[in-house]
């Protein structure tokens, strides 16, 4: 006779709940500990002297109840109980609609939540972080009543790091401790303050109800213009492998993979972005190829060793498609990563043994129609609409399939589940024609729902208020992400030994650098340089940047410093130019003769060449507080940083480099690890 498998669950559960019934004071079977249960709708079941939530209401203990049976067991159970319509649900990764006054809109989320099942969803509140833990468990608590109540997994951006662009691919640190970007992290090289960063981080994150991080990013910065380069840990291979290990495992508690109190890592973005045909990013038409020159995919692929090593939960996989890419004697089809099942079935899962969550990017499943294609018009550009506006999907590659088709082909991939869209229709209609069995949709579903069990969530998904406002970005936390954002600073240049500088009272001219601290550190701030006896001016890396398109974090133009009249002449495109003013007030500090101290912050390699003899002190820094800057300029903090890539010394050599091939800039005006002592 055939037992049916949860039949015979049932039947191990009763009979263990027998043998527990006859224990004596002798029996030396450990109790299990009985976890924290947070519930709010559901009612509380005991059994042999335990608590269990009754999560699908049928005052039983169902086996994916029982605290006591590992993730995969319950998952496995979970699964047989959903329709297809709640297993597609789970696929979508969507994201939190936020009301005009940055907190969760409900009623905009109530079919996404109440119908199509969807339960993991992308934060973008930034700010405050009882706000944020409130409207997380306001969620928690409704999911906890619809269904078989599946709690909510939330996933965020990087929100600890300073940044220039946070629309698109990171959130404000606000309250949150402030770190330098992970290019700092890889100026200083340790990988142990890479791991405590991560699980200061994943303290905070936890402490708001956040349980996903979309990063690290092993991706290498190998092509100078690409947009996304702040994000990753420098060009050598070698180095952003061990920063990429250290940070899951601070993230994750460990290499053991992920248990209560992780944050699930999505490191992306397989397999390796990065080196983006002339520089141009993925998330536009224009920028979808990925080339490798110089032959160096393998070279790539690296960093994603640590990853694997500290048992990643998520792997993402970039929009961009392989042009003329071979590997292994196989020609790779020209289609994006999210697509391709040499990359991601093959090459992650076969060769690397991946067996975690494969989630994609943003919106591979969507239309680019013409107006993702063309952005705004310079009219509305010039009438201030947003470039937010535009629709925009990104199926490189796969542009004239149907969207059931391309879910198809995603799934046939690799794919689990997918980002930024939220309507699992496309999905049941690729089922229903016959494109995607049932079998891959159970699949997929059954290990997303092995880390929401892997997390504690099914026993307590809600977080303390309180405590969250005590614990995120703390004096302690932040005490040592501002050392770390002083250490990150990399001196590339000391005239004159002029640091360490001591205040005494020097009169002092500034130029993008907060007059208070300047005066808290013992300086008098004048206004006219004719009175200066100093002069401490920051900038950025100089961009060109398209107000016509929603990412506008693409650069395009040259990364020196120039007039507008420059760049356009140069470049022939109609872009916003980023530095012009940043170099007049460099030339008129050099011109009037006053000692410079100039501190450029490096979201990407820069050409310096034109203003570095204009400083008598030169440092570059990857997000730092005006009192970092201070502390390094005294000597208080040391600046420890080595550059984490080269800085080339003209566009031309920028140019003529290959974009997969790391430290290859002919001739570069500071290399790779560049960095004094003082």
């Amino acid at each position: 006779m055939k037992h049916h498998p949860l039949a015979l669950t049932r039947l191990a559960l009763s009979i263990g709940a027998l043998l527990l019934a006859g224990c004596n004071d002798n029996d030396s079977t450990p109790k299990p500990t009985q976890p924290t249960l947070g519930h709010r709708t559901a009612a509380l079941i005991e059994q042999d002297g335990l608590q269990f939530k009754d999560l699908d209401g049928n005052g039983t203990l169902t086996p994916y109840e029982d605290w006591r049976l590992g993730a995969a067991e319950r998952a496995r159970d979970l699964v047989g109980r959903l329709t297809l319509a709640q297993k597609a649900g789970l696929m979508m990764h969507g994201t939190l609609v936020l009301d005009a006054e940055g907190r969760v809109n409900l009623d905009a989320m109530d079919k996404m939540l109440r119908s199509d099942g969807v339960n993991t969803f992308i934060t973008r509140m930034a700010g405050d972080p009882a706000a944020i833990a409130e409207d997380n468990n306001t969620l928690q608590a409704l999911l906890e009543g619809v269904g078989l109540g599946i709690p909510m997994t939330v996933s965020t951006d990087p929100r600890n790091h300073f940044t220039h662009d946070p629309k698109a691919t990171s959130i404000g640190a606000g309250a949150f401790s402030q770190w330098p970007e992970t290019l700092g992290l890889a100026a200083i090289g340790d990988a142990a303050l890479v791991q405590r960063f991560g699980d200061i981080a994943r303290q905070e994150y936890r402490a708001v109800g956040i349980h996903e991080a979309l990063s690290p990013q092993a991706d290498l910065a190998t092509e100078p213009r690409w947009g996304r380069i702040n994000g990753t840990f420098g060009e050598d291979n070698q180095l952003a492998k061990s920063l990429v290990k250290a940070y899951i495992e601070g993230f994750q508690q460990g290499s053991d993979g992920i248990g209560k109190e992780s944050v699930i890592t999505v490191v992306k973005h397989f397999a390796g972005a990065g080196p983006q045909k002339d520089g141009l990013d993925a998330h536009n038409p224009w920028g979808k190829e990925q080339v490798y020159p110089g032959g160096q995919f393998a070279y790539h692929l690296v960093p994603f060793e640590g990853a694997f090593e500290a048992k990643v939960a998520a792997v993402m996989p970039y929009y961009a498609l392989p042009e003329g890419l071979t590997y292994e004697g196989q020609t790779i089809e020209e289609v994006g990563f999210g697509f391709n099942r040499q990359i991601l079935t093959d090459l992650l899962r076969g060769h690397f043994g991946f067996s975690g969550v494969v989630l994609s990017d943003w919106g591979i499943v969507n239309d680019c129609p013409t107006r993702c294609e063309e952005g705004l018009s310079q009219a509305e550009v010039d009438a201030g609409v947003s470039p937010w506006t535009v629709p925009f999907g990104m199926s490189w590659g796969v542009e004239k399939l149907s969207k059931a088709e391309r879910y198809a082909k995603a799934i046939d991939a690799g794919v689990n589940q997918f980002g930024g869209v939220e309507d699992p229709a496309p999905l049941l209609a690729a089922v229903q024609a016959g494109l995607v069995t049932e079998a891959a949709v159970t699949s997929s579903a059954e290990r997303i729902l092995e880390q929401k069990f892997e997390l504690g969530l099914f026993e307590n998904p809600y977080v303390d208020v309180q405590a969250a406002v005590t614990l995120v970005g703390n004096d302690a936390f932040q005490k040592e992400a501002q050392a770390a954002q002083s250490a990150a600073h990399v001196l590339l240049k000391n005239e004159g030994a002029l640091l360490p500088l001591k205040a005494d009272g020097k009169r002092v001219y500034l130029y993008n650098v907060n007059a208070e601290v300047a005066r808290a550190n013992g300086y008098t701030v004048v206004t006219s340089l004719a009175e200066a006896d100093l002069a401490i001016a920051r900038v950025n890396t100089p961009n060109e940047q398209d107000p016509r398109f929603p990412f506008g974090m693409v650069h395009f133009g040259q990364l020196g410093f120039a007039s507008q009249a420059e760049v356009v002449q140069e470049t022939a495109h109609e872009g916003v130019y980023q530095g012009a003013d940043d170099l007049a007030a460099i030339q008129a500090i050099e011109q009037a003769g006053v000692p410079l101290v100039l501190s450029i912050y490096l979201d990407r390699p820069a050409i310096l060449t034109e203003v570095a003899p204009a400083a008598k002190v030169l440092l570059a820094n990857f997000g730092a507080l005006d009192q970092a800057l201070f502390d390094v300029m005294s000597g208080t903090q040391k600046a420890r940083g080595k550059l984490p890539f080269e800085l080339p010394s003209s566009w031309q050599a920028v140019l003529n480099q290959s974009p997969d091939v790391a430290k290859d800039s002919l001739n570069p005006l500071y290399p790779y690890g560049a960095g004094l002592a003082y």
